[in-house]
């Protein structure tokens, strides 16, 4: 996901003059999973600015045994809004909502070795606020016991002709009724279902040069072209199916 503004900046973008930073990320343009990015959320009325590692699984669920012929649970770096009010989310729905601040992020299209990264962004270059599930407490063994992530959803048909889901952006005002604390995790799922942005709000072009965000973080976007109608391989939605909780 794209990140090129401060932490405080993001803060600013989202009215939270006021907010208590303890954010150390540096801005990036391609920032990628498993590393730690700013996350607003309030505590006990405060409004804060924190760094997350962005990656996700309970120490219960690293330490439990898979069943015969089943894989040990995975880090999760998304959760499907149809799997939010089962039990492995529903906890971080009811306390652990978040929002992320981004300019955008990024899909890939085409085969393995010759991939081809599109970069998603409001049409009116206004900042992008995604909704995230985290847990906002200390960590006892791994870093992911206290991470975050982005909750998706189908994207109505291929977001952007590229690929079939995308992170719920939505506007700040239902971002700040997400945030808030009075909110049930009825409600908030009932939020998360209703307020994603139409995608005739968006604009995309290629992202020339642009790694895997595994391998370079900090790769810049160039200028528009037109958008192919390929299949698309996407490292937010790829992960998607494999690393999304239960």
């Amino acid at each position: 996901m794209d990140q090129n503004e401060p932490a405080r900046s993001q803060a600013m973008m989202f009215g939270w003059a006021d907010a208590i930073f303890d954010s150390e990320a540096e801005p990036r343009s391609n920032a990628a999973p498993g590393t730690y990015r700013p996350v607003l959320h309030i505590v006990d009325g405060v409004r804060r600015v924190d760094d997350l590692f962005w990656g996700y699984r309970p120490a219960w669920a690293a330490a439990a045994t898979p069943a015969p012929g089943r894989r040990k649970i995975p880090i999760a770096i998304n959760a499907r809004l149809e799997k939010l009010a089962g039990s492995y989310w529903k906890p971080l729905l009811r306390a652990g909502r978040g929002i992320v601040c981004v300019s955008g992020w990024y899909e890939w299209t085409g085969e393995k070795g010759a991939r081809q990264p599109w970069h998603i962004h409001r049409t009116d270059g206004e900042p992008l606020f995604l909704l995230v599930l985290a847990n906002f407490g200390p960590f006892k063994h791994s870093r992911e016991e206290s991470g975050f992530v982005l909750v998706t959803a189908d994207s109505l048909g291929g977001m952007l002709d590229i690929h079939d889901r995308r992170p719920i952006a939505v506007s700040r005002e239902d971002a700040e009724r997400w945030l808030a604390p009075e909110l049930d995790w009825e409600q908030a799922l009932h939020l998360a279902r209703t307020c994603m942005l139409d995608t005739s709000l968006f604009s995309w072009h290629p992202a020339d040069n642009l790694p895997h965000p595994a391998q370079a973080p900090d790769m810049s976007v160039h200028s528009a072209h037109s958008v192919p109608s390929a299949q698309a391989s996407l490292w937010l939605s790829d992960s998607d199916s494999k690393n999304d909780g239960n």
